[in-house]
């Protein structure tokens, strides 16, 4: 309900009950002078017939008539009253004389109507009513009562005495009819002057509340519009300042400068701290001093489980458990207020992890608590992928310069060699033949140093947005032949929605293929091979799995160096040249082997709804660059 709707009620109740108030005073006070009047009137007519009767009363001790017997004096006294004129007549006029008189009666000592303002009831048994007094006696509510409930007849009684004897007594009725249609058109007038003045009250109300709080209505627009973002201005045209309106209508613009900047400055500084948690490696947790969490990053989700808009506001009791390692270390800290260092631990599906936990402190007095996580295996993950690219770098330099002095004296002696086959045309065939062998493995050999050549070369990307699943389903078209004559199974496995990256499609097929041809070339004994790919959170996953003998633990750390291999006649590139290329996309490459049980390779791309804007330029000189040609070459060491 509106604030103006509740002062128009409130001073209309507030006006309705005064005027009701005062209209109850004013009718209870006329109803009991009502009530008075007629008892007033009614006992004055009692005296009046009190002073008739007496009168016409005769003296029988003068007459016949046994004064000593009591039931012949009745008798007699009856029969003179019940003859008085006078007496008739102001019986007979009691009801059109009077208003609130219902009728008037002498009755004897026996309760039988001598004389009776009703002709009928002559001679008759007068039956006792209530007094009026005790309608005058009683309060206003139970007057109404007695006056608006069923209708009856009150009496006042005044005893009768002749010569020394109670005769009987003198009894006027007062009807509370009468008395009714006497109260109710003021009772009606009262209405109509309440409700004039409700109306009144009303009308005022509104006129007052509209000029009480038509600044408020101001005030609200301005606020509204403050809350929008929009400019107000301090002041308006005509407005007084000197009021209190003016000053408050300052303040507020002066306030709303204030909160506009501090939403300017918060706005900015939240973008910053989402964007902050949303890129953070580690798991972060912020708690306030009661041990619930208000600030939560992205990376939670993955050491947790749980969605982060789940874990916000509730507290550290309900969300870790004591049951689990972690669950216990972070408790017992919450629990004894001690904060802890770095603490590697064992978490869920054997995935070791560092955790730290500090309390944050203001004046000697806590107000949080942070709770950090760190992936050990990640950390240990980047370093070799560092260490990697820092052999693959060297490992580059070192060919680069090799190649470029092998080069060199490899062009001198084919030039000679030609010089050569031409003097010696008219030689014997022996002579010609170790000729040619001499030429082969010579173009053989400038064939290899250009493909290191290629290898440790600068390219330029030529990245455009593609569906890898086009790219893999390529892929295994390739490697079908040769997984086909080594009796492999290349089984596929995409989904139906499309997987958008943006790449070089050549270098990735080639990326790919290595990885592929690698694992085929491993199943010696044939088997099945799975190419498959999905999106996980904001990347694609491609996965190859081959069922071989595995890499040995001891030479995992060496399978992305440059030339290393383990195959008789492998080149040790195919490997180092997948992971240059993801590299080069922004991707990584990850892999997990068992002995006797195969392995698994996991290629990286994030999806182009997610990557960061790049371009051509901000590729152009990577630390190592891939194979470039028409034909890269597809070999692969393990």
């Amino acid at each position: 309900m509106r604030r103006r709707t509740k002062l128009v009620l409130s001073i209309t109740l507030m006006v309705a009950a005064l005027a009701v108030g005062l209209s109850i005073i004013y009718i209870s006070q006329i109803l009991r002078q009502l009530i008075i009047q007629a008892n007033d009137t009614a006992s004055q007519l009692t005296s009046q017939l009190l002073y008739i009767v007496n009168n016409a009363a005769p003296d029988l001790s003068s007459t016949k008539v046994d004064t000593n017997n009591p039931t012949a004096l009745n008798r007699d006294l009856a029969y003179y009253l019940s003859t008085d004129r006078d007496l008739n007549v102001i019986l007979t006029s009691v009801v059109s004389s009077w208003p609130t008189v219902y009728d008037a009666a002498i009755v004897d000592a026996n309760g039988k109507a001598i004389l009776h303002s009703n002709p009928d009831l002559v001679a008759k048994a007068i039956q006792p009513r209530l007094k009026l007094q005790l309608v005058q006696d009683a309060r206003f509510r139970r007057q109404m009562r007695m006056i608006y409930s069923a209708p009856m007849v009150y009496d006042v009684e005044t005893p009768l005495v002749l010569n020394g004897i109670q005769f009987g007594s003198i009894r006027v009725g007062i009807s509370t009819v009468f008395l009714k249609n006497e109260i109710t058109p003021l009772l009606q007038k009262a209405a109509v002057y309440c409700c004039i003045a409700v109306l009144v009250a009303l009308i005022l109300a509104a006129s007052l509340s509209r000029l009480a709080l038509g600044p408020l209505e101001q005030i609200s627009k301005r606020l509204d519009s403050m809350s929008a973002g929009e400019t107000v201005a301090s002041t308006g045209e005509g407005e007084d300042l000197g009021d209190e309106y003016g000053l408050v209508t300052l303040k507020i613009a002066h306030l709303g400068r204030q909160m506009r900047d501090t939403k300017e400055i918060f706005s900015a500084l939240k973008d910053n701290v989402d964007q902050i948690m949303a890129n953070l490696q580690d798991g972060l947790m912020l708690f306030t001093r009661d041990s619930r969490v208000v600030l939560v990053s992205a990376s939670v989700e993955r050491f947790l489980g749980t969605p982060r808009q789940a874990l916000l506001g509730k507290s550290a009791r309900d969300i870790f458990s004591p049951g689990t390692p972690l669950g216990a270390l972070v408790l017992e800290g919450f629990q004894l207020r001690r904060a802890f260092g770095q603490r590697e631990i064992e978490a869920a599906r054997g995935r070791f992890i560092q955790v730290a936990l500090d309390f944050i402190h203001e004046g000697g007095t806590q107000i949080g608590a942070l709770l950090t996580m760190h992936d050990t295996e990640s950390v240990r993950r980047i370093e070799n992928e560092i260490e990697t690219s820092r052999r693959l770098s060297a490992s580059g330099r070192l060919t680069r310069g090799v190649a470029h002095e092998v080069k060199n004296p490899i062009n001198a002696i084919v030039l000679h060699l030609q010089l050569l086959q031409n003097k010696l045309q008219q030689n014997d065939p022996d002579t010609r033949r170790h000729m040619d062998i001499i030429d082969s493995e010579i173009h053989r050999l400038d064939r290899v140093v250009q493909i290191l050549v290629d290898f440790t070369r600068p390219r330029d990307l030529h990245l455009e947005q593609i569906d890898l699943k086009h790219v893999l389903e390529d892929v295994a078209q390739l490697a079908a032949p040769d997984a086909e004559q080594r009796g492999v199974n290349l089984r596929t496995n995409f989904p139906e929605i499309s997987l958008p990256v943006t790449a070089d499609s050549d270098f990735m097929k080639q990326a790919v293929l290595n990885v592929v041809l690698n694992g085929v070339q491993a199943m010696t004994n044939g088997g099945n091979l799975w190419l498959s790919a999905r999106r996980e959170g904001e990347t694609v996953v491609t996965e190859i799995r081959d069922e071989g003998s595995g890499i040995p633990r001891d030479l995992q750390e060496k399978i992305f160096e440059l030339y290393f291999t383990t195959k008789p006649g492998g080149s040790g590139i195919g490997l180092a040249q997948t992971y240059q290329i993801m590299q080069w996309h922004y991707g990584s490459v990850e892999f997990e082997s068992k002995d006797s049980k195969g392995t698994i390779f996991r290629l990286r791309l994030p999806l182009t709804e997610v990557r960061t804007n790049g371009t051509k330029e901000d590729r152009a000189e990577p630390g190592l660059a891939p194979t470039g040609g028409e034909n890269p070459v597809p070999t692969s060491a393990r």
